[in-house]
């Protein structure tokens, strides 16, 4: 899959996220410091939308149950989730942010 637009960088606030749907996939899209990630909007422990959680210091934390991951790798970083999340290749054109789900490349392997 090429590259797709998710969003327009000015809807995404300093340390937060916003859930789009690229493709059949939802996404949450996030912007954390000064960098902008993607990853599957679905917490791996509960099936919760991480875009509703909150960003910080590159991480998102599932609102529900306190579940943190790592925006680079994915990786859970605070129980009760114990499995990745997936993540996705972003590039920011211009005012616009762009999705590749078919590139991992901080993808981790099980």
């Amino acid at each position: 899959m090429a590259l797709v637009r998710a969003c327009a960088l000015r809807e995404l606030a300093a340390e937060s996220a916003l859930s789009v749907e690229v493709g059949r996939d939802d996404v949450a899209v996030v912007r954390s410091g000064d960098r902008i990630y993607a990853i599957a909007d679905e917490c791996s422990h509960a099936a919760i939308p991480l875009s509703e959680g909150d960003v910080g210091d590159g991480e998102i934390e599932c609102y529900l149950h306190g579940s943190r991951f790592d925006l680079t790798t994915g990786q859970p970083l605070g129980l009760p989730a114990t499995e990745p999340v997936a993540v996705y290749r972003v590039e920011v054109e211009g005012d616009d942010v762009y999705v590749d789900l078919d590139a991992r490349p901080d993808a981790p392997t099980n």
